[in-house]
């Protein structure tokens, strides 16, 4: 059985959807340790010919909270207008907008709180949207074993789910060791997104931008093609 894990992203490039549609099963780690420098609650979007950030703002915590234990700021309702209109101003006017602005206001409007489970709904939404069907699982449902980090607990997932190749963006090239995971009776492959370029009205082409920017200047059959644009290496 093929299997990946990853940490929870807002709104994230069409690569991890490449990811989870490759896959037999998707893990979304929610008990680890929230980090501010990642992808966790913020993205990019285009805005005049350029890329900007969205973020959602958290709710002031301690900064050893597991991302499962983080929430949505108090003032969380009067900035998502902001991003709202944000989407709005620069989307607008974009080929798709009409029928995925419903889908990306859903998800903003999603009622909980919780940092965790506001961002795996997204993800549920746009699988439902593109009719990716890979099942999801949360990292706490299979293990709390906090003493393992890096590909020791990879391994202890892919373990208790039963599976034998395990698929990590190519960006864990550095990080894990094939002859390591081979060891433990797994396959290691990393997925590499082929160059996706498609038009973004008349401007020069701005890549990695979030899921947001692909749906809202692709059909779904366009996007269900460029889920199978990439490499296993």
């Amino acid at each position: 059985m093929k299997i990946a894990i990853m940490q929870p992203y807002l709104f994230p490039y069409i690569g991890y959807f490449q990811l989870i549609n490759a896959v037999e099963e998707f893990v979304i780690y929610d008990n680890i340790e929230y980090s501010k420098k990642g992808w966790i609650n913020r993205n990019r979007i285009l805005a005049n010919a350029k890329d900007i950030y969205i973020s959602i703002p958290l709710k002031k915590e301690s900064d050893y909270l597991d991302i499962k234990d983080r929430h949505l700021a108090e003032n969380w309702p009067l900035e998502r207008g902001k991003v709202i209109n944000k989407i709005i101003e620069n989307y607008k006017k974009s080929p798709f907008y009409k029928s995925v602005f419903p889908l990306i206001e859903n998800c903003f409007f999603f009622e909980n709180e919780n940092l965790f489970e506001f961002i795996k709904n997204s993800i549920f939404q746009i699988n439902n949207y593109l009719n990716i069907k890979t099942p999801i699982y949360s990292s706490s449902s299979i293990s709390n074993n906090r003493l393992l980090k890096s590909h020791h607990r990879v391994i202890e997932i892919c373990k208790i789910r039963g599976a034998n190749i395990y698929i990590n963006p190519i960006g864990g090239v550095n990080l894990y060791s094939k002859n390591v995971f081979i060891n433990n009776n797994i396959d290691l492959s990393f997925l590499k997104s082929n160059d996706i370029v498609y038009r973004q009205f008349e401007n020069k082409f701005v890549p990695s931008l979030s899921i947001i920017d692909v749906l809202m200047f692709n059909s779904r059959t366009e996007i269900r093609e460029l889920l199978n644009q990439y490499e296993l290496v």
